[in-house]
């Protein structure tokens, strides 16, 4: 009561009194949670009711959220001028007790990031995305830093990296974001993207491999290979390369590689059944984009998968993931044949 009587909430109606060594708290998006300081572990279920609880409404006129060094939540008064980790609308709480999901999966086609990361506090996180200043890229590093985490969106377009970050600062002015280039069509500057993070001496907890080029015309980049294999697949894989210490000393850690259902309608190899690196980066008589698109994505999940093999047994997971058929995004802009499809389809996909 004493901490209720700080934070100016003693004469409400609080939930069951906490057995002794319990402590009430809340993560950013307003989710309760319990911490048992004698057993050292938190819960989301009340340690006496089994309820799940979030607060309701905004903060008090003058209140404002902090976080501290160690990623914990505390609560700034500043018309009184006091701090207290206790949150002050947990006299407002609702009881939250979500129906347990069925044999179904829990989250489908509707599901957006907030709701998949909703009551996660990523504090202390560190996560890498490419390709983040447009489509899933963006919403992913927002979500993202929306929840606590410090996102590094690398893009190779600078000034549009910056004004993505401003984009999320403008919803959230705290919110830990910066852009670094990154272009994956020169193995060069993913050298260089490498040097310039490790020398921030930072742990590496999330690298989502996501930027890719779609229905582009045939071309090569400086370093002498097909633009899309190089973009989609094999700038990636240079980058998890140069990056894998840094994953393997902040582990736990993961990769998370962007692919496609896309791959199923492609092979790599000859008609000996041997991997035909000439498929991989053919000539531009050989080049069909569609196809090649299919071919970085089966890579992708091809590296994912021995990725994972050879990391997990180190605390360093990889997962392949398909974002969805048809989401509308802008990755259909290298071909106005694309873009004409994908805007008649716009009514039955998924948009950001």
């Amino acid at each position: 009561m004493a901490a209720l009587k700080y934070a100016g909430l003693e004469d409400t109606d609080s939930e069951e009194e906490l057995p002794p060594g319990w402590e009430e708290r809340t993560t950013k998006d307003g989710w309760v949670y319990y911490a048992n300081h004698l057993e050292e572990k938190t819960q989301w279920e009340h340690p006496k009711s089994g309820k799940r609880k979030r607060v309701a409404g905004g903060l008090p006129y003058g209140w404002e959220q902090e976080t501290d060094e160690n990623g914990q939540v505390y609560f700034v008064d500043h018309i009184n001028k006091r701090t207290t980790y206790l949150d002050p609308r947990l006299a407002f709480t609702v009881e939250d007790n979500p129906v347990k999901p069925t044999t179904r999966q829990k989250y489908d086609g509707n599901s957006t990031a907030m709701e998949i990361l909703q009551g996660r506090d990523l504090s202390g996180k560190v996560v890498i995305i490419t390709g983040a200043n447009s489509g899933i890229g963006f919403e992913t590093a927002k979500s993202l830093a929306l929840h606590g985490a410090y996102v590094i969106l690398a893009c190779r377009n600078t000034s549009r990296g910056n004004e993505a970050v401003q984009r999320i600062l403008g919803e959230w002015h705290k919110a830990k974001v910066e852009a670094m280039t990154l272009d994956l069509a020169s193995l060069q500057s993913v050298q260089h993207f490498a040097e310039a993070f490790k020398s921030k001496n930072m742990p590496l907890h999330v690298l989502i491999c996501n930027a890719a080029m779609f229905g582009a015309p045939w071309s090569l980049t400086e370093d002498g290979l097909e633009s899309t294999f190089q973009v989609n697949h094999l700038g990636h894989f240079r980058l998890v390369q140069l990056l894998e210490d840094a994953l393997r000393r902040s582990s736990p850690a993961r990769v998370v590689v962007v692919s496609s259902e896309s791959h199923r309608f492609t092979d790599i190899k000859d008609s000996s059944g041997k991997l035909d690196f000439s498929l991989l980066s053919p000539s531009q008589k050989e080049y069909w984009a569609m196809l090649a698109y299919n071919r970085s994505k089966l890579c992708n999940i091809l590296f994912s998968n021995e990725l994972n093999r050879r990391l997990s047994p180190h605390g360093v997971t990889s997962n392949s993931v398909h974002p969805g058929n048809m989401i509308y995004s802008s990755i259909h802009r290298n071909w106005w044949v694309y873009t004409l499809l994908f805007t008649l389809a716009r009514p039955f996909t998924k948009s950001m």
